[in-house]
Order: structure tokens, then C-alpha cells, then sequence
């Protein structure tokens, strides 16, 4: 069964590449606690012509959110925090601003207001914690707290890893803690929030020739400025990849962030290793308030999140429609990538690659294909 999985894939992706659909890809899955796909195609570098390769590197932007929302539920969990507290219980700073009623819950749910990036931030003031954290906490929130839907886009990263670094009992950096926390114990050796040097090599360049920048004059452009905007450029720069931007800034393989998404579509743990109970991951599949709001991030389009931080996988439309059911965990990312756990199949998905794009058809988006290709070959 296991080769039959592996075979479908590596057929659908090895098209897709000859089709000019997709320029450098790899798909990894877990069925249970058992890998059952584990491939790639294409080019990492199609200027070089560069093969991708099982090792390959890929920026993910927004799934990272996944990891960085799972540290939070670890700490509450170990009883470090509460869901219904005020973020500003564990970052007293954060309460200017009339930000003091923001709870935990709120960020998570992307329903804090509190969207909007520094208005004179820079790609090399973005690498700098502490100064991303110092003027979040100074600015007032957009909206009020818990009001309505309003996407994180980039906030979300240090408004939770904050709240996590405050009440880790080793006060250690953010991409340490998802290191030595996460990654490491599910033996996911290339889940990275902060690349070290020696792994730069091997990251895809990436190509966004078909991918939608948003205009100036909308929120999106507040939540995510140009100057930081999710792109090559500021993400193909040195620093940034360097530095851990737990939003949007992931560099993963699909073999690591396969295991990642396996663990929870496992109840929390995977091969003996657990980081979450079985009852929590059960209620991340919960709907937020707010669920049916038009988001003036996502031009006032319906996000489907759940309140725990994960989208809910199973619209009839892209990015989501992959996992084809609601009560899967997911996070897409800028340009296409994505990840899901489906915990009635108990099937984990990565999709990584580098020809970003746009795309709100199923039998164009190569996501939704090849979780088709997957259930189809089981």
C-alpha cells in the first residue's frame, strides 16, 4: 500500500513539474505512525537548474503559524498559561495602548485587533525581537478585542512567541524553545524558525511570477507592508532567514514539517513522543467566534480558523479545500504552501515548494490535487 501512495505522488508531481505548474515541489505524508509518502520534483534553483532533492529547504511563511500556535498550547498545557487571561498577565507592557483586555485566546483566534506592523519597521528592524516586541506593545489595537476577525498576519508570531518566551521557566529565544521543544523530539531536524549559516544551501529559490501583491490603501498592506511584504525580497535576504519571524518566516523540508502535522493528527504525539494531550488536539477543530466574519485583512474575505490558531480544512475552495474535511487542522502559507492533519484518517500532509501562486480553483491548485491523489491511492 505504502509504495502504491509513494508511486501515485511521485507520477502526479513529476506532471505537474512537466507541466510548468510547479517548478521545484515536495510532498511527505504520514498515515498514522507510519511515513507513506516521501517525495519531490522539479528544480530547487531554475536558474542554476539546481535539483530539488528529499533535503531541500523550503520558506512555508504562514504555516509556521502552526508551530508557533502548538508551543502556546504546550505552555498551557504545563500550566504556564491560560487561555482567558490577558496577554498582558505574562507581558506587562503589552497593556498600553487600551490593550489591556486582550486575552490569550484572542490572539490565537485573530480576533485581538491588534494586526497592525510598526509603521516604520524595516526588514532588518523585523529581525530585531525585542524591538518588534516593544513597539507591538505601544501601539493601540485596530479594532477592540474580540470584536471581530482581523488576520495577524505578521503580529501573530511575536504576540504569541512573546507570551511563550515570558513564561518558558529557561527564558530562552522563541526559535530555541520550537528547537529543543518541538522539532528535536519529533525527530523534525529541519523545522526551522532561524536558520543556522550551514543549512543555507540547500533552500529553494523562490519564483513569484504568479502570485497576487496586494496594492497599497487596504489593511493587508497595514497587517503586512510592502518594505516586509511575504516575497523573495526581504525572505531570500541572509538576516532574515537568520532570525526567527515565527508568523511567516519558516524554512522547512516537507520530511520535517510532515512529522509535525503526523503528531497531531496522531492526538498530540507521535512514535511515543507526546507534546499534547489528546482532548486538546481534539478541541483546536472548534470553530472561533467570529467564525462567518468577512476579514478586512483578507479583503473582506471569510477565513475559516478555528480557535486554537489552525484553519479548518475542507472549504470548497483553495487554499483549504485539500484536506476535503472541516474537522482537519491546516495552515497555508504565501504562494501555496501548506500543511494538514486530517485525525479521522489519521493522515498528515506537507506540501512544500517554490513557484508561488494564486488560485481560488481546485482543478488548478496542486495542493487539493495531490490530497487527492493520496486518499485516492489509500
Amino acid at each position: 500500500m505504502t509504495g502504491k501512495v509513494n508511486e501515485a505522488v511521485q507520477r502526479t508531481l513529476d506532471d505537474l513539474v512537466a507541466q510548468g505548474r510547479e517548478i521545484g515541489v515536495q510532498v511527505c505524508a504520514w498515515l498514522g505512525e507510519e511515513q507513506i509518502v516521501d517525495c519531490w520534483a522539479g528544480l530547487a534553483d531554475a536558474d542554476t537548474g539546481a535539483p530539488v532533492d528529499g533535503d531541500t529547504l523550503f520558506n512555508v511563511f504562514s504555516v509556521s503559524k502552526a508551530v508557533t500556535a502548538t508551543a502556546l498550547h504546550m505552555q498551557v498545557e504545563r500550566g504556564l498559561v491560560e487561555y482567558d487571561a490577558p496577554v498582558a498577565d505574562y507581558w506587562p507592557d503589552f497593556a498600553q495602548a487600551g490593550k489591556g483586555d486582550v486575552t490569550v485566546r484572542h490572539v490565537l483566534s485573530h480576533v485581538s485587533g491588534v494586526l497592525r506592523m510598526p509603521p516604520d519597521v524595516t526588514p532588518e528592524l523585523m529581525t530585531n525581537w525585542d524591538w518588534m516586541c516593544s513597539r507591538i506593545a505601544e501601539m493601540p489595537g485596530v479594532y477592540p478585542a474580540g470584536s471581530r476577525s482581523s488576520y495577524q498576519s505578521m503580529t501573530f508570531g511575536w504576540l504569541v512567541g512573546e507570551v511563550v518566551r515570558r513564561t518558558d521557566p529557561k527564558r530562552r529565544p522563541f526559535g530555541q524553545f520550537i528547537r529543543e521543544e518541538i522539532a528535536q523530539p519529533l525527530g523534525a531536524t529541519d523545522l526551522w524558525m532561524g536558520i543556522p549559516a550551514e543549512v543555507e544551501p540547500r533552500i529553494a529559490k523562490l519564483d513569484d511570477v504568479a502570485v497576487y501583491v496586494a496594492p497599497d490603501g487596504n489593511m493587508m498592506r497595514e497587517a503586512q507592508p510592502l518594505i516586509v511584504d511575504l516575497m523573495p525580497d526581504p525572505f531570500e535576504r541572509p538576516y532574515v532567514r537568520r532570525a526567527c519571524i515565527p508568523a511567516v518566516g519558516g524554512i522547512f523540508n516537507a520530511r520535517s514539517e510532515a512529522r509535525f502535522w503526523a503528531m497531531l493528527a496522531n492526538g498530540g504525539q507521535l512514535n511515543g513522543v507526546r507534546l499534547l494531550s489528546e482532548e486538546r488536539v481534539a478541541s483546536f477543530a472548534a470553530p472561533r467566534p467570529h467564525f462567518e466574519d468577512a476579514d478586512p485583512v483578507f479583503f473582506g474575505m471569510k477565513v475559516p480558523i478555528g480557535w486554537a490558531g489552525f484553519w479548518l480544512g475542507g472549504a470548497e475552495a483553495p487554499p483549504v479545500s485539500s484536506p476535503r474535511n472541516m474537522r482537519a487542522l491546516c495552515h497555508p502559507g504565501m504562494g501555496g504552501s501548506i500543511g494538514w492533519a486530517d485525525p479521522d484518517l489519521k493522515l498528515a500532509v506537507a506540501f512544500c515548494h517554490n513557484r508561488m501562486f494564486d488560485t481560488i480553483d481546485i482543478a488548478e491548485d496542486s495542493r487539493t490535487i495531490i490530497g487527492d491523489v493520496i486518499r485516492g491511492a489509500l
